[in-house]
């Protein structure tokens, strides 16, 4: 490959696929490096190497076709065959869901010292408030995860959206009584796990590589938008109506978007013939497969079930065995059936050997380190400018929050545009070839904002009576902005390269961040205390640095999809090549 991006001698490594046919039906000479995409068609090439493949389905809505990946197969029920408007209506839903979830994790920055006073309690035991409802998140998440994996999203969506009406009711009827609240912020951690572990799988599953990096970032916004617009909103409900009015509204809009997320968002998960994961298993199981249609059919003792796709058989389209569509009322079930064979308490432990995985390793890090340092801005936010010598109320420590918000919102803008421009120009330079670690680009301007963020706001917040409030506040919004580039470059580059793992690796990435955001919460008061403000984000800026140029090595291949080589599963070789299953070697 060009461009410094892994130069594969393997036969089949993740993360690369075909968008670009480069033969005829009987010879597909594509490198099987699974996340790898030929885009664009190159003149040099000899003219038949540009001609369509007819059995292969491509979206045609663009100047030059572009081949779908993952193919979808023939069944109506299978997600990637639903209109664009419907998959868009799901995440649209899941999203708004998304943004209300996002609150509950900055609900009392704000409004820290007015529970303190109530509660009767100092500023550590208040941060716990926040610090166990992480630990509720990543726990939850845990056990979500390998749910999903079994029976689908559906039932952890409908789950989550109750738990949260239920957790935020529960809240705001707590009145001083420390514990209930402790224990109402708890559950709603457990119902916002679904969300925030499971909406970028989402987008995995409704979409083909080329329609994920706006909605990508969509998603993610939804995720940390939400979170930073929430206090600038809290400190004004709670000078107005009474703190508990911030838990009971979240419970009424949580409630209003319930029957949107029962009547419109069916099951995303769906049970496809491994062969048409082509961004898992490579094009040579597909291009294997189109091959044996062509030959004559012979006598065999395969079951139906090894029989070829009849998604790319349009010679024989009468031997096709089609589906009826699953009727509407069926769709509103919270299950569908299971989505894998496998033991759940093996998908359960599944994710935790992936923390070796230099990918995942490198996501958890890109993405959750930096959200930690944003949690722990948020807890010691109160304490900084609560005090002397600006003394603030809720409802001005709560407009700090519009900085990061507005912060939040260019990142996404600025991730959007530059996820999918910057794949393509890096395509463009590499002769039509895609990787997924065109991806890892948006780690520059994370590098430049985010650690330019921490170590400014490290400084000027040291001393507000030199900076006052606003170099804090715009110091802290460049933080958010290299976070919220850093998460979207890890999703989309895991959900790329890694899709067969995405699940396993964003339960990583849930884990990560939120025990380390748990730690923080415990900790920071007293690290602020002990060392002061400046010296601290120092070394967390630093370590960000040092973080960042981590994917530097990502893009080599000791580091990379070629070192992690996932074998294709036996059923998959044996389908391709007309072997018994038991005659393969594993």
């Amino acid at each position: 490959m060009g461009l410094g991006v892994l130069d594969s001698k393997l036969a089949q490594v993740p993360g690369k696929y075909p968008l670009r046919p480069r033969g005829h039906l009987k010879k597909i000479y594509i490198d099987d490096l699974a996340g790898t995409s030929f885009v664009y068609d190159d003149d040099s090439r000899p003219a038949p190497d540009r001609e369509l493949n007819s059995r292969l389905k491509y979206d045609r809505s663009g100047p030059v076709p572009t081949i779908l990946v993952p193919q979808p197969s023939d069944d109506p029920n299978d997600p990637l065959n639903w209109p664009l408007w419907q998959r868009d209506v799901i995440i649209t839903v899941l999203c708004v869901t998304s943004v209300i979830a996002s609150t509950l994790s900055p609900l009392l920055a704000a409004n820290t010292v007015t529970l303190s006073l109530q509660f009767n309690r100092d500023f550590a035991q208040m941060a716990l408030l926040t610090g166990y409802h992480l630990a509720g998140v990543g726990v939850a998440g845990f056990l979500f995860i390998a749910s999903a994996r079994v029976w689908g999203k559906r039932h952890l969506y409908l789950l989550g959206t109750v738990l949260i009406i239920v957790s935020s009711a529960w809240g705001g009827a707590s009145g001083t009584n420390y514990k209930s609240l402790l224990w109402a912020r708890v559950i709603q951690g457990v119902g916002l796990a679904p969300f925030e572990a499971l909406v970028n799988a989402s987008v995995g599953d409704l979409y083909f590589v080329h329609e994920r990096g706006k909605r990508m970032a969509f998603s993610n916004l939804a995720l940390f938008g939400g979170a930073f617009f929430t206090p600038v909103l809290v400190g004004k409900i709670t000078h107005s109506i009474g703190w508990p009015w911030t838990f009971y509204l979240i419970a009424i809009f949580c409630g209003a978007m319930l029957p949107f997320v029962i009547f419109l968002c069916p099951e995303t998960a769906y049970r496809r013939d491994a062969v048409f994961n082509t961004d898992i298993t490579g094009e040579r199981n597909l291009s294997t497969s189109m091959q044996r249609t062509t030959q004559p059919q012979q006598h065999s003792n395969h079951s139906p079930s090894n029989s070829i796709p009849t998604s790319f058989d349009h010679e024989n389209k009468t031997h096709a065995t089609t589906r009826a569509k699953v009727p509407y009322l069926h769709t509103l079930l919270p299950f569908n059936g299971r989505k894998t064979s496998e033991s759940f308490f093996k998908l359960l432990l599944r994710p935790l050997p992936l923390f070796a995985h230099p990918a995942v390793l490198w996501a958890t890090l890109i993405q959750g380190t930096l959200i930690g340092w944003t949690v722990m801005i948020g807890v010691v936010l109160a304490a900084i400018f609560l005090g002397p010598p600006l003394w603030f109320n809720e409802v001005e420590t709560g407009y700090m929050y519009a900085g990061p918000f507005i912060g939040a919102v260019l990142g996404f803008i600025l991730s959007g545009l530059l996820a999918d421009w910057s794949a393509k120009w890096m395509t463009r330079r590499n002769k039509g070839v895609y990787e997924p670690e065109f991806r890892i680009l948006l780690v520059i301007p994370q590098l430049v904002l985010g650690c330019a963020g921490l170590y400014g706001f490290g400084i000027t917040a040291d001393n507000v009576t030199k900076y006052g409030w606003f170099w804090p506040d715009f110091f802290f919004a460049l933080e958010v902005m290299g976070m919220v580039l850093g998460a979207v470059a890890s999703a989309l580059y895991i959900v790329d390269a890694h899709r067969e793992i995405a699940v396993e690796a964003f339960t990583c990435l849930l884990i990560f961040k939120n025990l380390f955001s748990f730690g923080l919460t415990w900790q920071a008061y007293p690290w602020l205390v002990a060392a002061g403000i400046t010296k601290i984000f120092y070394v967390i800026a630093s370590v960000q640095v040092g973080i960042c140029l981590l994917s530097v090595p990502m893009c080599k291949h000791f580091l990379n999809r070629e070192l992690f080589q996932r074998r294709c599963p036996a059923h998959i070789t044996a389908y391709a090549s007309r072997k018994k299953p038991d005659a393969v070697r594993s």
